[in-house]
Formats: structure tokens, sequence, C-alpha cells
């Protein structure tokens, strides 16, 4: 398995290295979220994109799909949804007193949740099957979803106007959180002169397949990682559960709910994948280092007495990461 991994690596960071270069077309200093948003689709995780409106969210995700020969939908959230806008219906036929099926666009590959935190919680449940399970249930029929099957939401943070906090357990379902800021002014500058410039904007164009990125997925899966790489990954969530037990006690009153097992096992994915990306075939303790904070800020409920010390959820990972042993 060790030989079939040795020679499939070039090959995926080859594929996956002519996706970065083709959104990067479109894409300006956003190379941290671009990373993160393949290391995502080759891990099989889905992706939570947080900041303010205009930072490129929706371009990013929507100009990645563009680079990726598979079937795109994007769901414009609102408040005035309903469940079945996201999932489809089922349709009544008066002449035959039958029913029929009319899927929704969560039925895609790639899917684009778009402002999803402006929609109600019925609404954001409705992706929770689907996330989950790969599968969604209308009437009496369950719908297995195709593969590759990748959600990435984009959300305003909470205190912008018109928006709902998403439910623990639809958060927990995301593989990573990542919150995506202003850029550099020389990145501004080059915004402008690309989207704004003589001549049309640059469009991506596919350069991937879907099955390439299942074939991908199944090697970074066979990726070693050493039974101490899994220690520090549960070290890490352990420490997010119980500070005092890790050595921190001033962490006890700061955190009021640690991370789910879903963190230990999405820093072993992402770690694979990192590794893979990097032209490795094994994971190493800073694999796991270096994807912590997006996977476990969302993971970490911190209490009202760190919101009033000014500390918040990153703030603690950072704690966590900075106290627990790397082996």
């Amino acid at each position: 398995m060790a030989d079939n991994v040795s020679g499939d690596a070039p090959r995926v960071q080859e594929r996956f290295d002519a996706v970065r270069g083709d959104v990067s077309k479109v894409l300006v200093g956003q190379d941290e979220l671009l990373q993160r948003l393949l290391l995502a689709l080759l891990a099989d995780g889905h992706v939570l994109l947080e900041g303010v409106p205009g930072l490129a969210k929706t371009l990013a995700v929507s100009t990645l799909a563009d680079a990726i020969d598979c079937d795109f939908s994007r769901i414009q959230f609102t408040p005035d949804m309903l469940p079945g806008d996201v999932t489809g219906t089922q349709i009544f036929n008066p002449r035959d007193g039958t029913y029929s099926v009319k899927q929704g666009p969560v039925f895609s590959n790639l899917v684009l949740a778009d402002e999803i935190n402006r929609a109600p919680a019925k609404v954001q449940a409705a992706l929770l099957e689907a996330m989950q399970e790969r599968q969604v249930t209308l009437g009496e029929e369950t719908f297995r979803l195709d593969e590759p099957f990748l959600v990435m939401a984009t959300q305003n943070p909470i205190e912008q106007e018109g928006t709902y906090p998403l439910p623990e357990a639809q958060l927990d379902r995301f593989m990573m959180k990542l919150k995506v800021t202003y850029p550099s002014k020389d990145d501004e500058v080059r915004v402008i002169d690309r989207m704004a410039g003589a001549g049309r904007a640059p469009q991506a164009s596919p350069v991937m397949s879907g099955a390439e990125i299942l074939a991908a997925r199944e090697v970074a899966r066979q990726v070693f990682v050493d039974d101490k790489v899994k220690r520090y990954a549960v070290e890490l969530v352990a420490a997010t559960r119980d500070p005092a037990a890790a050595g921190m006690p001033e962490l006890a009153n700061l955190i009021e709910c640690g991370s789910s097992v879903r963190g230990s096992l999405n820093l072993v994915k992402l770690a694979k994948a990192h590794a893979l990306l990097a032209g490795r075939t094994y994971a190493s303790p800073h694999d796991v280092k270096s994807v912590a904070l997006d996977v476990l800020r969302h993971r970490v409920i911190a209490t009202y007495e760190a919101e009033a010390e000014g500390r918040h959820a990153d703030d603690l990972v950072a704690t966590v990461l900075a106290n627990v042993e790397v082996p």
C-alpha cells in the first residue's frame, strides 16, 4: 500500500497544483483560503467560510467549482426559505393520484450554501442529513447523493443584522471553519487591476474531474499516520474538554464545551491531506498543528466569562496549541 501511495502522490500533487493555478488566475491574495479549500476537497469534508460581505467568499467557492468538471449548484439562503427549497419536495399529480419527486439544489457535487446564517434554523437543519449521511429523504424515498459531494457554506459574522446563529449540531458537521479577512493594500490594488481594468475579467476553466478527486481521496486515505501523531490529535481535543487535566487550569472557567470526536477524526484526515499536498506519504505532528485552529475554532464554545474578558474561541484554541506538547 505504501508503494502505491509513493507512486500516486506526485500525480495527486500535480493535479491539485493545476487547480490551484487555475483558481489563482481569478482569486487574488487569498492563498491560505485556497489552500484550505483544496485540503477540504481532498479530505472529503465540508467547509464554512466566515467574513464580512465583499471579501470574495462566494467568488472563491464558485471559482473552485469552475476549475472542477462536476455539477455545481448555488443556494442563496434568505429568511423566507423553506426546507424544500434546499432538499426538494414531492409533487402531487392529480391526474393519476400519485406523487413525483422534484429534487432540490442540494443534489449536486459541489454545493455553495451562500449566506447560510441568513436562513432560520429549520432550513439550516435541512442540510444535516445531506452533509452527514450523504443522502436525502423525501417522503418515503431516500436518495443517495452522488460523489464527490461537498458543501461549502459562507456566512456573515453573527453580529451582522438579519442573521441567525448556526446550531451547534450543524457547525460540528463542517470539517473546518475558515475566517476570511481583508486583503493587503497591494493585493487590493491587484484586485482592482484584474477586475476593473481593461479587458474581460479572467475565468477559471475545468482542469480536474470528479473521478480524479475520488481517486486522489483514496490516495490520501493511505497516507501513513504514526500512533504518536494520532495521540497528539487526541491530546489536543482532550485539552479543549478538560484543560485543567492538560495543565491549563486557567482555561477551565473559559471553555464551556470542548470538541467532539469529529474534531480528532478531522484533524487526522486533514493532516493526511496536508502531507499529501506537500509531497509526503506520511503525516507529521506539524500537519496536525497546521490545521488545528480551523478544525477546532467552531467546536470550542467559550463561556460568558471568557467573552467578558475578550477571549474568543480562536484565542482559547491558540492557548491549547501552545501548551500541548508536540511529539
